[in-house]
């Protein structure tokens, strides 16, 4: 198995556009020791040439621009996407589909939940309708009593593990989430055995939650805040990381 990390900041990336707290300008004025970084999505594969993007963020382009494996160049109009497979229905983690419509017809993996937000408040599915035909679902189940394969990677069970976190804004089911809204990812090569965990969404680690956290080999989890209250504390924000959808890292 190979996993490529294209982003790993929260919505908005780093340095955020519009911020100046602390991070954000100690970054741009040379005076912090840090790396810019994009909005959180992965790669993985099970031979380097065919790859599953989980999450397409508005960053997309210029995360496949940093990798060549996105680009194999094998024919006059290429990539090396096989399948976009979606942990949930948020802006930062969907709005990239918009910059691979060139690239249509492409098979989309996310659960009904998802779906439902891509073709309601936020259509992207029926706006990407227009070119040729837009993206074709597949559905995610939504229980991790049900593992799943996509067939550019046989190898790679993958489960899709409803986790305790916040629908987006524009959900019917905003603030009152429901089994499918979030879900993380355990992948596993059933060749070597090796397993991940994806949760890029993490609100509310329960015992199920840990107990698929603990058989990971590596861990790609929630970190958005390091305390609650950062939002606030940094006054850039309103809400606790809770109220998002985000478990803070100090929990780790």
């Amino acid at each position: 198995m190979q996993i490529r990390i294209l982003g790993s900041a929260a919505g908005g990336g780093f340095p955020q556009w519009n911020c100046n707290c602390a991070n954000c300008d100690g970054f741009r004025k040379g005076t912090l020791n840090a790396s810019a970084r994009t909005q959180s999505s992965i790669a993985i594969s099970e031979d380097g040439e065919h790859w599953i993007l989980c999450n397409a963020s508005p960053d997309i382009r210029a995360q496949l621009a940093s990798f060549d494996a996105m680009q194999p160049a094998r024919a006059l109009r290429d990539t090396g996407i096989n399948a976009v497979l979606l942990i949930d229905s948020q802006v930062d983690h969907t709005t990239g589909l918009l910059m691979l419509r060139e690239g249509l017809p492409l098979d989309v993996w996310c659960t009904a939940q998802v779906h439902e937000d891509l073709s309601g408040g936020f259509p992207l599915f029926r706006m990407l309708e227009h070119w040729n035909g837009g993206p074709r679902w597949q559905e995610v189940p939504c229980t991790d009593q049900q593992s799943f394969t996509i067939p550019c990677a046989p190898s790679l069970r993958l489960t899709a593990i409803p986790l305790l976190s916040n629908a987006p804004p524009y959900s019917p089911r905003r603030n009152n989430p429901h089994p499918g809204d979030n879900i993380g990812l355990f992948i596993e090569d059933t060749r070597s055995g090796e397993t991940v965990m994806y949760a890029p969404g993490l609100g509310q680690p329960d015992e199920q939650i840990l107990q698929w956290m603990r058989k990971a080999d590596t861990l790609l989890v929630d970190g958005t805040v390091w305390h609650d209250d950062e939002m606030l504390r940094c006054e850039v924000g309103t809400r606790t990381g809770q109220e998002m959808g985000h478990l803070a890292a100090q929990h780790f």
